[in-house]
């Protein structure tokens, strides 16, 4: 059994993962920027890359990755809520802006406090639901004052409903199975889905073959932002429940907002409701550890 400094050290080491991990998700928006295919077609290629990347260490490194009929059916299903996902997250950034999705992706902590007692059937948590409401009254700010954008706010929070949902999902698997399996299967359903999306409305007559540019960017965006990232963010949920993890992905619009002005100077193109709405959002994300500490020394004493 591990001492107490032992599985502290492990906490603050896959705590450390799991930042580093949203810091490159962070940047997944800058990539999907800069790559001018469609949305669906980023991805087409993003589940390609990374699945096969995966599949290259699995042989590289001898592992075995074979599993049964019942789960890979399960990881295959859950794998429509990855493609989805990332689907509505680039149609999001190309209707509107990355700042603009980044922060309605933060919406996830409410739905993953809302779904995850439903799932795991347990009782709701005050805090978390209160923090969710927080989050809310942010994102009605953003919309009001951002109207011009409600195309891609919509699809903003259609991407975080699906996230919560597959986070949810994956903190259950991740207690069954490694991380790189998990990835594998499900990055294999989400081609799978798009490939037949694609094959029922004739998508496949626009898919193309990407500028060099687009080639360099989809390599980056399929290996380090998705086949590296992906693994690392469902290994560490065998310590973290999957609201804790839904809070710490929301400091993703804090690096990709960063991000965004660094690369193509988006603050200038924000409202100041905007602003006001985003504040509240990433206010509550940092301000809940801090309450939620501070509860359980009540309650201890």
């Amino acid at each position: 059994m591990p001492l107490p400094d032992q599985q502290g050290a492990g906490l603050n080491k896959n705590l450390l993962i799991l930042h580093f991990t949203v810091f490159i998700w962070g940047f997944t928006g800058i990539l999907g920027k800069l790559i001018e295919i469609t949305a669906i077609n980023l991805v087409w290629y993003r589940v390609l890359i990374a699945f096969c990347t995966l599949f290259l260490y699995f042989k590289f490194n001898k592992t075995a990755f074979r599993i049964d009929i019942k789960t890979l059916v399960k990881l295959l299903c859950t794998g429509a809520l990855v493609g989805g996902h990332w689907i509505l997250f680039f149609g999001s950034i190309k209707a509107s802006t990355i700042s603009v999705s980044l922060v309605c992706l933060s919406s996830i902590t409410l739905f993953t406090a809302v779904f995850e007692p439903i799932f795991n059937k347990k009782k709701t948590s005050k805090l978390e639901i209160t923090a969710g409401i927080l989050i809310i009254i942010g994102i009605i700010l953003i919309f009001k004052f951002e109207s011009r954008y409600t195309k891609g706010i919509i699809m903003g929070l259609c991407s975080a409903v699906a996230a919560s949902l597959f986070s949810i999902i994956n903190s259950k698997f991740v207690k069954k199975l490694e991380a790189p399996i998990i990835a594998f299967y499900e990055l294999v359903g989400a081609f799978f889905w798009i490939n037949l999306f694609l094959l029922v409305t004739g998508g496949f007559a626009t898919l193309g073959i990407p500028s060099m540019s687009d080639i360099g960017y989809l390599i980056i965006l399929g290996t380090v932002c998705t086949s590296l990232a992906y693994v690392a963010g469902v290994s560490v949920m065998r310590e973290f429940s999957a609201f804790k993890v839904a809070l710490i992905t929301n400091l993703e619009p804090v690096y990709g907002i960063i991000m965004s002005f660094l690369f193509f100077g988006e603050m200038k193109l924000m409202t100041a409701g905007f602003w006001v709405g985003a504040m509240i959002i990433l206010s509550t994300v940092f301000l809940f550890p801090f309450a939620q500490k501070q509860i359980s020394k009540y309650r201890s004493r």
